[in-house]
Order: C-alpha cells, then structure tokens, then sequence
C-alpha cells in the first residue's frame, strides 16, 4: 500500500514538474477571479460569519435563555448587524475611513437597510414559526438567505458606493 501511494506522489510531483507554467497560469487566472469578484467572494465569507453569529445569537437566546422568538430574532439581529456593519466597511467594499462625512452617509444607510431588511426578517419569523408553526432553525436560514441577498445589493449599489462610481453616473466609467 505504501509503495502504491509513494508511486501516486511520484506521478504528482513528476507531472508538476513537467506542467508548471500551467500551474502558475491556472493560479495566475485564479488570482485574477479572485480580483474581479473579491467583494462578492467576501461578501460570501462574511455573509456566511454575520448568518453565524445571527443563528447562534438567536439559537442561544430562544433555546437557551427561553427569551420568545420576536425578542430573540431581534437581538440576533443587533448583533449580527454590527458584525456585519465593521466587516462590510472594513474588508469586504475597502471603506477604511473614519471620517465624519463618509461615516455620515454611510452608518444611517447601512443601518436603514439593515433594518428594512431586520424587520423583514422579524415578519419571516413571525409569520413561519409563530403562525404557521414551522421549524424554527430552518425558517431562520431561508430568512437569513432573503436578507443577504437583499443587503448585498443596498451595500454595493448605495452603502459603500465609491465616490468615483457616484461622479461616473454612468458617463465614462471608472479612473
């Protein structure tokens, strides 16, 4: 068994040997997607940490400590926003300014959509466990879906529009 493995790595490590500048260009392609789409792919990291501290904040609160679902989705929902809020601003749409001007646009239009979008979940959650007696857990992931692809959009098209992309309008395009 060894010797068959030894020889799978040797084939490996052969190939490599013989194929690298199509390594280097497939990871040279890689690198560029990754470029192209970087906010969408952290926007995914983050969606997928800001949907985890939500569902456990809410797991916690309705399960744990017995506070009632409406209660419970709200605090999750506080928690997850400001998560959400520092780790969109920061890494996801590169907005690393603290400068009053810019954090006056964009803490009311960040925290205004999020809470369309919380209150929408809220209605989610009432409507799915309290009237129809759904599964908890599941409706809370559908909603966090619906959420985050709502957010997404208001973060990209308004919250953390570069100024740039505001003064384009459309005419030009970007610098």
């Amino acid at each position: 068994m060894i010797r068959v493995i030894s020889g799978q790595w040797g084939r490996i490590l052969r190939c490599a040997q013989k194929d690298t500048g199509g390594w280097r260009e497939r990871m040279r392609d890689m690198m560029d997607l990754f470029r192209k789409y970087r906010s969408l792919i952290l926007y995914a990291v983050f969606g997928a940490l800001t949907t985890l501290v939500n569902m456990a904040s809410y797991w916690l609160c309705f399960n744990v400590l017995g506070i009632p679902n409406v209660p419970s989705t709200a605090i999750a929902w506080v928690l997850a926003v400001c998560f959400a809020f520092i780790t969109n601003k920061l890494w996801v749409f590169d907005s690393p300014s603290f400068d009053m001007k810019i954090m006056a646009h964009e803490v009311p239009s960040f925290f205004g959509a999020r809470l369309a979008t919380g209150l929408l979940d809220v209605l989610v959650m009432y409507l799915a466990v309290d009237v129809m007696k759904w599964n908890s857990t599941l409706w809370k992931l559908i909603s966090n879906v619906i959420v985050i692809v709502l957010n997404y959009i208001a973060s990209k098209l308004v919250i953390f529009r570069k100024k740039d992309e505001q003064d384009a309008g459309g005419a030009g395009g970007h610098s």
